[in-house]
């Protein structure tokens, strides 16, 4: 690993910050939480040796790549005590605000238009500043009210250099620690990188606000507030202004005078037909980016941060809902492990023991309890200590499912989300199935079929060569080799002696049409002599596999 001059501040700063939590009460208690260690003892949130105000302001002082991974932590209720989790918290909104002359110059710089020209009123307060941008209040000329956000001149060099570093370590990490390696550190890095460098493109966010207010457009419950094109770039995003209060600010008064179940039920239906029809998912729905509109929406803000699923993720991720929807430990390990590479040391039974016993364990849980994210996080570390590599989708399903148990919990504690999961999914899958019978998908199947038609007589006559000369072969992966390997040897001698028993029907019938003096019945002897011979060899052939193989088979 090679330190260059210019990274080592960063260098500094980065072991400074490690130095002083590493061995702090507070970093043991979140990676024995991580790691669900039971036997650990939990202390008070009042008695770790760092607070809660000297965590905040130790990452503010480390910069923004930092401040956003505190936000990041400020969503994992599953490790840090409520008083950090409160902090942390204040990272999302409480970041030094840039200076209202930057702001100006940026957005005339971005929109190549004047600000008074192309607003009617544009507030110098920011309504919320965050570690990437802050947003304004603002009102176009045609009396549309807006919010507009602004991009910190310089952060996405500050990012990448952060990255970068970051990168070195956990490389270095990985190279020399069994703990970074089985958690794969540098994956993860890796992945926080590809997040981070999307939510700095405000074009895509954008697109990202369009394309999920399109495929939401039937829940009335829900609203996503949608971009003003003529007015955005890469560096200011100018969309609808939502009118409401974030989901932690909503009074108990307000829980009362409403009935909020339906509300719930919709953004969970909501979140399910994001993963697994759509396979374009809020990725971030944190209780922040989550309001309570004052006409009893609820809006699903920040949409920087997106996951995306493959049509054949998507059927995993629905058989993994539906499996844990029934408290199904066995369908669930089979969904995992069909999702997972094992490695060298791979420990499925203790696996599949495992996953059993979590899945059973957390039956009946409501959404106050916060078990339905976790219990995915858990699975992805039992993978992990037992050397089988999850995709890294079941990871990113967890937390999306963390962060709705906190905004399901806070609108509705008793809410029975496995339940509600387990309607919606069904319900889901019966509409996917729908889909699959429609003209043009029936249509795909026939040209497959088709092709399947067209090319079947040529391989035919590949396999027949092949047997004929010998050359049949077949690559078996399997733990008894010599068993499946004489199974194929009486497959192909099989193959073989119904051939021969064809070739000798097909002779007979050529040689009826040949006259002879030697005849049986009154046909030619040779060709009844061949018949005959072709059907013994058919009965003896049928008999033996009848009733000799399923007497192999019962004795096995």
């Amino acid at each position: 690993m090679s330190i260059v001059p210019d990274h080592l501040l960063r260098y500094q700063k980065f072991i400074g910050f490690m130095l002083k939590y590493w061995n702090s009460d507070l970093f043991n208690q979140t990676a024995a939480t991580a790691l669900d260690e039971k036997d650990h003892s939990k202390k008070d949130d009042d008695n770790f040796e760092q607070s809660p105000e000297e965590l905040v302001e130790d990452l503010q002082n480390m910069g923004p790549t930092y401040i956003k991974l505190g936000q990041l932590l400020s969503t994992r209720p599953d490790l840090l005590p409520d008083a950090y989790l409160k902090a942390l918290t204040s990272l999302q909104d409480n970041v030094p605000p840039i200076a209202y002359d930057e702001v100006h110059k940026i957005v005339e710089e971005e929109i190549g238009t004047r600000i008074s020209k192309a607003f009617n009123d544009f507030q110098e307060e920011p309504l919320a500043s965050a570690s990437i941008g802050q947003v304004h209040k603002a009102t176009l000329r045609s009396g549309k009210v807006v919010a507009v956000k602004i991009q910190r001149p310089g952060i996405k060099k500050r990012f990448l250099e952060d990255l970068d570093t970051l990168k070195e370590l956990a490389e270095f990490a990985v190279k020399h620690t069994d703990v970074a390696r089985k958690y794969a550190f540098d994956d993860v890095l890796a992945e926080l990188r590809r997040i981070l460098l999307q939510e700095l493109d405000y074009n895509r966010e954008a697109q990202n606000l369009i394309i999920l207010g399109k495929n939401l457009k039937s829940f009335s419950h829900l609203s996503v507030p949608q971009p003003i094109l003529d007015y955005s770039s890469s560096k200011v995003l100018t969309m609808e202004y939502v009118e409401g209060r974030k989901i932690t600010e909503i009074s108990p008064f307000k829980q009362l005078e409403n009935d909020l179940s339906p509300l719930v039920d919709q953004l969970v239906e909501a979140y399910l037909q994001q993963i697994v029809t759509d396979g374009f998912v809020h990725a971030d729905p944190h209780p922040g980016n989550i309001h309570l509109t004052t006409n009893n929406q609820v809006a699903l803000m920040d949409l920087g941060m997106v996951a995306k699923f493959t049509p054949q993720l998507q059927e995993k991720l629905l058989q993994l809902l539906i499996a844990l929807s029934q408290d199904d430990g066995e369908a669930t390990a089979d969904v995992l492990l069909d999702m997972s590479e094992l490695g060298e040391d791979a420990d499925v039974k203790n696996f599949r023991k495992t996953i059993n016993y979590i899945v059973m364990d957390s039956q009946n849980q409501t959404a106050k309890d916060l078990e339905t994210g976790r219990l995915l996080i858990q699975m992805n570390r039992i993978a992990a200590e037992n050397n089988i590599h999850i995709c890294v989708e079941v990871n990113i399903l967890g937390k999306i499912l963390l962060n709705l148990d906190q905004i399901i919990a806070k609108l509705e504690p008793e809410f029975d989300l496995r339940k509600a999961i387990r309607t919606h999914v069904h319900k889901m899958m019966q509409s996917k199935m729908y889909k699959e019978l429609k003209p043009e998908n029936l249509f795909s199947v026939a040209l497959e079929s088709k092709k399947l038609a067209e090319n079947l007589p040529e391989r035919l006559n590949k396999i027949s060569e092949n047997l004929a000369n010998n050359e049949f072969k077949m690559k078996i992966d399997a733990i008894d080799e010599k068993r499946f390997t004489d199974g194929f040897q009486k497959v192909a001698n099989r193959i073989t002696l119904g051939l021969i028993i064809a070739s000798m029907i097909v002779g007979a019938s050529m040689l009826m049409r040949i006259p002879s003096n030697f005849r049986i019945l009154g046909y030619p002897g040779l060709a009844i002599i061949f018949f005959f011979l072709a059907a013994i060899g058919g009965i003896l052939l049928s008999y033996t596999i009848v009733f000799k193989d399923e007497g192999f088979n019962k004795k096995k």
